[in-house]
C-alpha cells in the first residue's frame, strides 16, 4: 500500500472523491472512520518537497474542498504510512477534530489588508504628525548637519508614531467590523505602507454583510488608504492542530 498524503480533516458527509487534483495528479478521496474523514491522496515518497507545483496542488485541493465543506487544513507535508495509520490519527484526535469542526462549521476565512498608497510613507507621516515634523525641522533646519544620534532619534520617533498610527487605524477598523464577524486576528504587516493585515472569520452566508462592513470602515479614511479583501480561504489562521501520535 502506498503512503497517504493528508490535506485536511472533514466530516464524513463532505464527499468521497474529488478526482485527480492532488500532488502528482493523485486521486483525492476521503478515508473515514466514525464522523470524521481525512482528505488524502496516494504518494510514493515519505517526504514531499515544498516545490511550487506541490504547494500549488496542496492549496488547490484545500480550495476545492472549502467550496462545499468545513475542512481543518493540515500543514504541508503531512503523510501517513497507510490507510490504517490515517484511521488511527482520526481515532486518537477525534476530540479536537470534533471541537474545531463544530466551531468552524458554516464559516469561512477572509483576508483583509489595509495600506497607505502614498509615494513616501515618511513624508506622509511628517505632514500628518506635528511631533515628527518639528523634530525633522530641528535636526535639518538652518543648514545643520545632523549627527548620527540625531538620525537615530528621528528614526525611532518615526517608528513609534507609525506604530501608534497603525494601532489607532486598527482600532477604528475593529470598531466597525467586530460586531459583523465571528472573529478577527491581526497578523504582522509586511512593510511600512501596510496599516493592517487581518484574517477574518465570517459566517459563509454573510459575505455581503462583511463586504458592507468593509465599505463602512473605508469611509473613516481618506483616499490615501486602500482596502483589499480576498478569500474565502481555509482556516489556517483559526485552526491549531497538535496531533496525537498515530
Amino acid at each position: 500500500e502506498m503512503s497517504k498524503y493528508i490535506y485536511g480533516i472533514v466530516d464524513q458527509s463532505a464527499g468521497l472523491s474529488y478526482g485527480s487534483i492532488g500532488i502528482n495528479e493523485g486521486n483525492v478521496s476521503v478515508i473515514s472512520i466514525g464522523p470524521f474523514g481525512a482528505v488524502c491522496s496516494d504518494v510514493s515518497d515519505q517526504r514531499i518537497r515544498p516545490e511550487r507545483k506541490n504547494l500549488a496542488a496542496h492549496n488547490a485541493v484545500i480550495k476545492r474542498i472549502i467550496e462545499d465543506a468545513t475542512v481543518l487544513p493540515m500543514s504541508f507535508g503531512t503523510i501517513a504510512e497507510s490507510t490504517d495509520e490515517v484511521k488511527e490519527i482520526l481515532r486518537k484526535n477525534k476530540g479536537q477534530f470534533a471541537e474545531q469542526l463544530k466551531r468552524l462549521n458554516g464559516k469561512v476565512e477572509m483576508g483583509l489588508r489595509i495600506s497607505l498608497i502614498v509615494p513616501n510613507i515618511f513624508e506622509y507621516m511628517v505632514n500628518s504628525e506635528p511631533e515628527l515634523s518639528d523634530l525633522r525641522d530641528r535636526i535639518y533646519g538652518g543648514h545643520r548637519v545632523p549627527t548620527h544620534n540625531d538620525q537615530i532619534e528621528l528614526g525611532r520617533t518615526f517608528d513609534r508614531l507609525l506604530r501608534e498610527a497603525r494601532e489607532a487605524y486598527l482600532s477604528s477598523i475593529m470598531g466597525v467590523l467586530s460586531p459583523l464577524v465571528v472573529e478577527i486576528k491581526s497578523n504582522p504587516t509586511r512593510n511600512e505602507s501596510e496599516v493592517a493585515n487581518l484574517a477574518v472569520l465570517i459566517n459563509r452566508n454573510q459575505m455581503q454583510r462583511f463586504e458592507d462592513g468593509i465599505q463602512e470602515a473605508a469611509l473613516l479614511f481618506d483616499n490615501n488608504f486602500s482596502f483589499d479583501y480576498s478569500g474565502p480561504w481555509a482556516y489556517y489562521n483559526f485552526v491549531d492542530l497538535v496531533l496525537a501520535d498515530g
